[in-house]
């Protein structure tokens, strides 16, 4: 295995003894007499300040002072001499002999010789901190020489000979520290693998469930070894076993859902019937009294009799808008409608669209607003697509309030690949948010919020349901949101790119339509869609 126990715990148990040993050959090598010269330099400066500014015009500390200096110097093993500026002797730690040697070197120093065997650690216009080798003696000493503010000189050292010693002591404890490791090391390697049968356990409980048809139960230690292998077959076993009677479950389930849904269509069928019952009898009350009334010449003048005809005409108009609607949302939905694709300047479209609407927002005291390129080329079916802008546009219109503002925006969203770039086009209007309750549901057809309005501006509730299935058609998406002060329908298309033409003018280019309109305009056909109550 690639994984194997025994391959892993003797890497483990190798590498870690390995890195003991080295961690403790580098440490000592590298860091520890440079450790020990840091710190030995910290105490020759806790002296200095001791001494420095504490000693009298006749060259003695105070009792204090004096304690806490010798303390220091006792527990550190500092020599130290402190001579006037003629060199001749005002404190010191050694004796007559000793004291003389130092005098010596503090003068050799001032005067700028005795310089051999000098490594300086630090210096300023105080101080100087050195290594020097005493051969003399044969030691190697850290020193401290320099003035002090009171007018004194001053030299200190310390014999850092032992450290040598001290790193083979050091070594020497390091190699009982690594035996006493390799018995902690064995001992946790013992438990690690004790802790290796909890997950054979698991297994051993897991199999047992299984037995009693808990398919359920999921192995969790993890792990890439033997065990954990086992595990994951074990997981693997249980899932396909779940999925099974998963299926079984979510079968039953969704035959409880068709039969719901297909309560939920009969009960909306009989909603529309009676909403196209409702919206027939009108009309067709009006057609046959106006008609009854030519017939029986009620009103002799020409004006009246043309009065008589529009209204019949009117009327006859809304009953074939909404049988018109009916058939191509039953062509769509069952796929009889033949979807061509093509290449299409989309931006076109919708600016022609808008200023197909003009009238009515001139009448609705609104603003419509274009915000986008004003050539943007896309693939799609133009006729269906109109079909759509023509239905958001239409809802936007019966649905506008507060600033009366209507926007229309055109856009280019970027994807990885040039094939995954959409134009999404955006129909947003100032007025109250959809219901969260009902936002999920205002693309089926028949379905109405707010009836009492829906009837008041003559709508049948298809409009958005036409739209979902022209959109689910091209396979591209669609959708709404609430925004902060109104609600924004949208569409997306693939962008046609290829062989795109450039507009002559500026990206970005907005047309406004306050209701300027062609008379040509004022009979183009709006369709409805249903979303949400006034």
């Amino acid at each position: 295995m690639k994984h194997s126990l025994r391959k892993q715990l003797t890497v483990i148990f190798g590498a870690l003894m390995a890195a003991m040993f080295l961690a403790n050959f580098l440490i000592n090598s590298f860091f520890l007499e440079s450790f020990y010269y840091t710190k030995k330099q910290e105490v020759l400066l806790e002296a200095y300040r001791i001494l420095n500014g504490n000693i009298d015009s006749l060259g003695n500390l105070d009792d204090e002072v004096q304690e806490e200096l010798d303390s220091l110097c006792n527990e550190n093993g500092i020599s130290y001499l402190v001579t006037d500026l003629s060199y001749n002797e005002v404190l010191g730690s050694q004796s007559n002999f000793y004291a003389s040697i130092m005098k010596g070197r503090l003068n050799g120093y001032g005067i700028g010789v005795d310089k051999d065997d000098v490594t300086i650690l630090d210096s300023n216009e105080s101080y100087t901190i050195q290594k020097k080798y005493d051969s003399e003696i044969g030691l190697n000493y850290l020193e401290m020489w320099g003035s002090l503010d009171d007018g004194f000189y001053f030299i200190m050292r310390i014999n850092i000979e032992g450290i040598r010693d001290s790193v083979r002591i050091s070594n020497e404890f390091m190699k009982y520290i690594c035996i006493l490791g390799v018995v902690l090391t064995a001992i946790i390697v013992w438990f690690i693998t004790k802790r290796v049968t909890q997950p054979l356990n698991e297994l051993t409980e897991l199999s047992k469930r299984m037995a009693d048809l808990d398919f359920n139960v999921k192995y969790t230690s993890g792990g890439t070894d033997e065990i954990g292998q086992l595990g994951e077959y074990f997981n693997e076993m249980s899932t396909k076993l779940e999925q099974a009677y998963a299926q079984l479950m979510t079968a039953n389930n969704e035959l409880q859902r068709d039969i719901e849904k297909k309560e939920q269509i009969d009960d909306m069928r009989k909603e529309f019937l009676s909403n196209v019952s409702h919206e027939l009898k009108t009309p067709i009350a009006l057609i046959q009294g106006y008609a009854e009334g030519l017939q029986e010449c009620i009103n002799d003048d020409a004006e009246s009799r043309e009065f008589y005809c529009d209204v019949i005409m009117d009327e006859a108009s809304k009953m074939n808008t909404l049988v018109q609607k009916l058939l191509t949302l039953n062509q769509l939905e069952f796929g009889n409608d033949e979807v061509t694709m093509e290449r299409f300047d989309l931006a076109l479209l919708v600016q022609n669209k808008i200023q197909a609407v003009a009238i009515l927002a001139q009448q609705k005291e609104a603003e419509i607003v274009y915000d986008g390129d004003e050539t943007i080329f896309a693939w799609g079916d133009e006729f269906k697509v109109e079909e759509v802008i023509t239905n958001y546009l239409s809802n936007a219109l019966n649905h506008v309030s507060g600033e009366g503002k209507i926007e229309v925006t055109a856009s280019i969203h970027q994807g990885e690949k040039p094939e995954d770039q959409k134009v999404r086009v955006t129909v947003f209007n100032t007025g109250e948010p959809i219901p969260e309750k009902d936002i999920g549901q205002i693309w089926d057809k028949f379905y109405k919020v707010d009836k009492a309005r829906t009837r008041a501006y003559g709508g049948s509730g298809v409009g958005l349901s036409i739209v979902k299935a022209i959109m689910e058609s091209f396979h591209q998406a669609y959708g709404v949101e609430n925004q902060e002060n109104g609600v924004a329908f949208w569409f997306e298309l693939q962008y046609g790119d290829i062989a795109r033409h450039e507009p002559e003018s500026a990206a970005g280019q907005k047309m406004i339509s306050t209701g300027a309109a062609s008379a040509e305009d004022e009979d183009a056909d709006i369709c409805d869609g249903e979303w949400r109550p006034g």
